[in-house]
Formats: structure tokens, C-alpha cells, sequence
């Protein structure tokens, strides 16, 4: 979550979609890139005039995802109402409420929630039915604007959710014997999640006076990168360009990482993703380009509009 734009993920989260996207969309609306709201050394000013950045990679909806690991979405919520206290003292509650309003706060949460459970080997997925879980990270997710709106907030992004179980790192879960297909089970999940994220931000927008969002439809566009590569300037749309094992789907491409061996493409650009969970640089801003640039039919719903109108 961060105001303005966000940054963060780094390569060895499960998830950079709102790190590489938001970085773009920052240049598109000349904005300085924003470190991190934890960063030892702050320049206020910056943070006043630019944003603010929340977001923890790999973090999720849910408190138990990546427990211990990541900053969950509830405690992002905590660090930006005291960013909102600090700035209310530091130049007064009227002028704090103003830059409150004509933020534009992005949200990219979800994946991990729904992957973790895979890739940990869970029984989470197993103690709730299917929509009761995805009902868990939809409420947390709207727990989180509402407590922003009620402090000023009126103008949101989010992104939809991917076919998850399309990924190179959940792909080769499926037996080989099956032909590599996307594993349904998490494809499924993501699915219900982006229809109640919908139906959410539709509700929101009807009962929250001043309430503005722009949805972007991450799942669609991915799926056309990953079934006609070449149509966006690609050669490879299943396999990684980075890690080891079937689609280069097992996660070892450098780091601290328990395997140690990879290959490694010669041409990253020519790939969808990088790893086994993250896009490519040239994938990620295809797709911020394509938010700047496209324009809704109505206001609300124009990323551009949103940044550039008060």
C-alpha cells in the first residue's frame, strides 16, 4: 500500500507487481521515486510532497501470510495512520487533510495470500471453503480503504489478480504427465477474489461520497502476454527467463535461496517472466504504460485523471 506510488518488492519476493508498475506509473506522473516508510534516514519533504511507500514484499491481506516474515497489511495501515498524525503536527490538520485527498493510494495485494498456502505446503486453504477464505482477504483489503477514506483518502488503484496457478512456480505443480498445464486450484481462488473485488469497489463507490478507483485488469492482460507472446514483443510466454527445473519453475534464481543452481537466458526482454513468480522488467512496463495511457469511460475510472486532477 503506499500513497502516491509504492515501491519495494525486491527479486526474492513472491510478488514485485506493484513495485515495477508503480515505478513506472511515478515517472509517468513525475513523481521522485519514494524509499521506503521504515528507511532509517528520512527526508520529510519528500514523503510530504511525493508519497509515501507502506508496502513489504511478499506481504499479504491476511496476518498469516508469510507470518514473521513480511509487514501484513493490517500493520501498513497502523505505519500510514501515524504518517497521517506526523504530518497533521508537522504542518497542521488542514493542510495534512488536503494532501490526503489529492493522494492517490495504490494497492497490489492478493497473490500471496492465495500462493502461500501452495508453496508452504499449508493446510489454511483446507480449514476454510473457498470463498470464505477469499471473503477473509476482501474484508481485510476493505477494512484498510475505509480506515484511509475516513482519514481523507478519495482516489484508489488496484490491480486484479492473475491466473495464479499460471506462474511458472505453481505450473510445475501440476504432474508432467497433465502437459504442464496452469494449476486450477489457485486459478480458481484468484477467479473469485476479482469477483469480489468488483463487487467491492462497485459498493464503494455507491455509498462513499468523493470515492474515485481505477481497477486495472492485470488477469486479462497477462493471459494475452502469456497465449500470444509475440503479439507484444515476446518469444517465450510459460517459461522463466531465471531459476532451474520444468519452466524454470522452481525458485533458485540467485539469492538465499535453498537451490543453488539456475540458468539464466540470455535476453530477458524476450521472456514474460522472470522468475518463478515475477514478470520481466518489459512485461511490468507494458502494462503500467497501458494504465497511464488508457482511458476509461468515466472519470472515476481514468488512472491519469486521478493523478492530475484535485
Amino acid at each position: 500500500m503506499a500513497t502516491h506510488t509504492s515501491a519495494t518488492p525486491p527479486e526474492d519476493s513472491p510478488t514485485a507487481a506493484s513495485y515495477r508498475i508503480s515505478s513506472v506509473i511515478a515517472e509517468h506522473a513525475k513523481l521522485a521515486f519514494i524509499p521506503p516508510y521504515l528507511e532509517p534516514i528520512r527526508n520529510y519533504k519528500m514523503y510530504q510532497y511525493h508519497g509515501v511507500n507502506f508496502a513489504s514484499a511478499g506481504a499479504g491481506a491476511l496476518s498469516q501470510t508469510f507470518k514473521g516474515m513480511v509487514i501484513d497489511l493490517r500493520t501498513q495501515l497502523k505505519y500510514y495512520k501515524r504518517e497521517v498524525a506526523e504530518l497533521s503536527n508537522r504542518i497542521g490538520q488542514a493542510e495534512a487533510a488536503i494532501i490526503s485527498s489529492s493522494a492517490v493510494y495504490l494497492f497490489s495485494i492478493g497473490t500471496n495470500d492465495y500462493i502461500s498456502p501452495f508453496l508452504l505446503n499449508s493446510s489454511l486453504l483446507s480449514s476454510f471453503p473457498n470463498s470464505e477464505y477469499v471473503e477473509m482477504v476482501i474484508g481485510n483489503l476493505s477494512m484498510v480503504v475505509n480506515a484511509i477514506y475516513k482519514r481523507g483518502g478519495r482516489k484508489f488503484v488496484f490491480l486484479n489478480l492473475g491466473d495464479l496457478g499460471c506462474l511458472p512456480g505453481l505450473r510445475i505443480l501440476k504432474p508432467e504427465t497433465e502437459g504442464g498445464g496452469c494449476l486450477e486450484e489457485a486459478s480458481n481462488l484468484a477467479k473469485l477474489h476479482n469477483k469480489a473485488l468488483n463487487k467491492l469497489l462497485s459498493k464503494m463507490e455507491q455509498q462513499l461520497n468523493g470515492f474515485k478507483y481505477f481497477l486495472y485488469d492485470f488477469k486479462s492482460n497477462l493471459a494475452q502476454m502469456i497465449t500470444q507472446p509475440s503479439k507484444y514483443g515476446f518469444k517465450e510466454g510459460e517459461k522463466a527467463c531465471c531459476g532451474t527445473g520444468r519452466f524454470n519453475g522452481i525458485f533458485s534464481c540467485g539469492g538465499k535461496r535453498p537451490v543453488k543452481i539456475f540458468e539464466l537466458c540470455e535476453n530477458p526482454s524476450e521472456f514474460i517472466f522472470w522468475d518463478s513468480y515475477h514478470l520481466t522488467e518489459r512485461a511490468y512496463k507494458q502494462m503500467a504504460d497501458e494504465m497511464w495511457s488508457s482511458e476509461a469511460t468515466t472519470e472515476a475510472n481514468s488512472l491519469k485523471k486521478l493523478f492530475l486532477c484535485f
